[in-house]
């Protein structure tokens, strides 16, 4: 049965068909084979809303909508600019300012196609201008961006806490440490690039320009300080820092910069209705291909094949990174948290592991998949949004692949790097 399924959906991947369809068919195909028929097809139905009934999933459009927001307005810029102006002018400051200006609109959108193309567009000209490649440029922006997986708010935690019935809060806390030890292994890299190039540096700002641009990303900076800070003090849940961020990206955009108006809710609505639409459908149509693939203990094969059982925490650990890593570069994010995270769920129980620091492993992992060819889903939110080839956009993602990977190894060996903030809050 796992066969035929297998083949049902990589066939129609092949054959162009999004992401939800070959799931949709090769769960119902294992349905069918299972139950001999459509007979009890209501029991599928059932499976598949249950996955889009937990109260915390109300955080995904809402963040979604503020990100929406922001990448409309002015947030993205003023926070770029206050970057510029800060560490513009160092050897490779540019790069490491389009680095740093990702991680801090992942912090306030949790997006990462929101911030590759907010940071990105207004970016990847000026890295070009400075001498920067271009593949090198299109690496950097979507690998940083890539880092709003682990900057709270991110909605890949979000969907592993569901699943896993793991605290989103806590989740949260635990993706600082590592997000800020990518940022700053991406940042040691772009230096050496631009020393080894002997690439331009930016005009020094003055410090009356640098307090201008902070002065203007003063609002901005306050959406981290609103979901770390809130749920931090016990003032809100993340479901409920969700909502606050909307009516704060709606108050700074419509009210205080004024750069939206009123028209322009309609288009925001719209875009954010299609984009949940899609994360929703994924969600319901994962976990019922985990439903049936659970029942039909599948995964239980998959993993005494390989032994999982007689491993070590360590052992789990880098299964896990692999699985994963494997999975997300060929299927959407999303849908891979769905369908390995109950898979694994014995194996971690069995051996004592720390749910949140297996959930900022597994994020890891999906932000590592995203931008990894061959189907990565950000290298062809990369190629739409830059108009650029495939082969251009994954020609410089191997260093940064390599670093990924690193911190992965570094997570496993220190778990402190995720759990120190964490325990610290929550202890």
């Amino acid at each position: 049965m796992a066969t035929i399924m297998m083949v049902i959906m990589i066939g129609l991947l092949l054959l162009g068909f999004p992401m939800m369809v070959p799931l949709i068919a090769g769960a119902v195909v294992g349905f069918v084979m299972m139950f001999d028929g459509f007979g009890q097809m209501n029991t599928f139905i059932q499976q598949m809303m249950a996955g889009i009934r937990p109260a915390s999933l109300i955080a995904v459009p809402m963040f979604i909508l503020a990100a929406d927001i922001m990448t409309r307005g002015q947030s993205a810029d003023r926070l770029i600019n206050m970057v510029m102006a800060f560490i513009g002018h160092v050897k490779g400051g540019l790069a490491i300012s389009t680095a740093t200006s990702c991680t801090l609109f992942g912090a306030v959108s949790g997006s990462t196609q929101a911030t590759v193309v907010a940071v990105g567009s207004p970016l990847r000209p000026k890295l070009l201008k400075a001498g920067y490649s271009d593949s090198f440029s299109l690496a950097l922006i979507i690998n940083s961006s890539d880092i709003a997986f682990l900057i709270p708010p991110s909605i890949g935690f979000i969907i592993y806490g569901v699943i896993s019935e793991t605290s989103i809060a806590e989740l949260f806390i635990a993706g600082i440490g590592p997000g800020l030890m990518i940022l700053f292994m991406f940042s040691v890299y772009c230096l050496i690039y631009a020393r080894y190039n002997n690439l331009p540096t930016e005009e020094k700002s003055t410090w009356g320009q640098r307090a201008v641009a902070m002065r203007e990303a003063l609002w901005p900076l306050f959406f981290p300080v609103i979901i770390v800070g809130g749920i931090y003090g016990g003032i809100f849940s993340p479901t409920e820092a969700a909502a606050v961020c909307v009516l704060y990206a709606f108050l700074l955009e419509f009210v205080v910069f004024r750069s939206l108006k009123l028209p322009d809710i309609y288009r925001i609505a719209k875009s954010t209705g299609l984009i949940t639409a899609v994360v929703f459908i994924l969600v319901a149509v994962g976990t019922g291909f985990s439903w049936i693939i659970s029942f039909a203990q599948i995964p239980q094969a998959i993993l005494d094949s390989v032994g999982i059982s007689n491993m070590g925490p360590v052992g789990v650990m880098i299964t896990i990174c692999i699985a994963f890593f494997i999975a997300c570069m060929f299927v959407d994010p999303i849908v891979v948290i769905l369908v390995l995270t109950p898979i694994f769920a014995p194996a971690i129980e069995a051996t004592g592991l720390d749910p949140v620091l297996v959930g900022v492993l597994i994020t890891l992992q999906v932000a590592i998949g995203s931008a990894t060819p061959p189907f990565g889903c950000d290298i062809f939110t990369a190629i739409a949004i830059f108009k650029r080839p495939y082969w251009e956009v994954i020609r410089g993602t191997p260093p940064f692949i390599i670093m990924l990977i690193t911190a992965a190894a570094l997570l496993i060996t220190f778990p402190q790097i995720a759990l120190f903030l964490r325990d610290m809050a929550f202890r």
